[in-house]
C-alpha cells in the first residue's frame, strides 16, 4: 500500500493537468504586427501539398514532449515564416480549443517587431503565402456563423443491461459553431476564425465594436 501511494504521489507531484484523453497538443502563434493603419493579424496559407492545403491558418504545429506552449509557437513560426523568435514579444495565452477529434489547440498571442516582420519569408514546403488583416476588420465585421450537430452513434451491441440504462438512454449531444470571415478573396474560417473571434471579443462576449456602440 505504501509503495502504491508513493508511486501515485510522485506521478502527480508538481504536475500541470491537461485534458483527459487528449492524444496531441498543438500550439499556434496569433501574430500581431503594427502597421500605419493600426494593428494587423498575420496569417499564412498552407502549402498545397499539405493536409488541408490552401487553408488560412496561424503559424504553429505539434508540441514536442516537454515543450512549453510559447516555445512551440515561436519555434514553428520561425520554421514556417523565418521570423526570429527573439523578434516576438509574448503578450499572453488566450483560451485554447478542445477538438472533438482528440487534440488541444493552444494559441499564443504575440507582437512581431518591425525587424521580425521585415525578415518574414515563407518556407515553400509549408507555406504558400502570408498576409495581414487589420484587427479593426474583425472588430467591425461580424462573421457568418454556421453550426453542425455532433450526434452520438452508439453500437447496437452496447451492454445497456449491464450498465443499467435503457436502450433509449438520452446520450449527450453537442454542436460546433463555425465562423467564417471573407477578406479580399481569402476565407478565414474554422478553428482559426474561432481564435480570432475570441481575440476581438471583450469580457461580455460581444464584439468590441458592439460594446463601443452600446456604451
Amino acid at each position: 500500500m505504501r509503495e502504491e501511494l508513493k508511486r501515485l504521489a510522485n506521478r502527480y507531484k508538481n504536475r500541470e493537468p491537461g485534458l483527459l484523453g487528449a492524444r496531441q497538443s498543438y500550439a499556434v502563434l496569433c501574430p500581431l504586427v503594427e502597421q500605419e493603419d493600426g494593428l494587423h493579424l498575420l496569417f499564412e496559407v498552407r502549402a498545397a501539398n499539405l493536409r488541408q492545403g490552401g487553408e488560412v491558418c496561424f503559424p504553429g504545429g505539434r508540441m514536442e514532449a516537454g515543450e512549453r506552449v510559447s516555445d512551440c509557437a515561436l519555434r514553428e513560426t520561425e520554421e514556417e515564416l523565418s521570423i526570429p523568435r527573439q523578434e516576438v514579444t509574448i503578450l499572453g495565452l488566450p483560451d485554447f480549443i478542445c477538438s472533438q477529434r482528440g487534440f488541444l489547440l493552444r494559441p499564443v498571442l504575440g507582437l512581431v517587431s518591425p525587424q521580425g516582420f521585415a525578415a518574414l519569408k515563407p518556407a515553400p514546403a509549408e507555406v504558400a503565402e502570408a498576409f495581414t488583416v487589420p484587427l479593426a476588420f474583425f472588430q467591425q465585421t461580424s462573421p457568418e456563423l454556421w453550426r453542425y450537430e455532433l450526434t452520438p452513434q452508439v453500437p447496437e451491441d452496447f451492454p445497456y443491461g449491464s450498465v443499467g440504462i435503457p436502450r433509449d438512454y438520452p446520450w449527450s449531444r453537442g454542436q460546433t459553431e463555425v465562423p467564417i470571415w471573407y477578406y479580399q478573396g481569402r476565407v478565414i474560417w474554422g478553428m482559426t476564425a474561432r481564435l480570432v473571434r475570441d481575440l476581438v471579443q471583450g469580457e461580455t462576449g460581444r464584439p468590441i465594436s458592439e460594446q463601443t456602440k452600446l456604451s
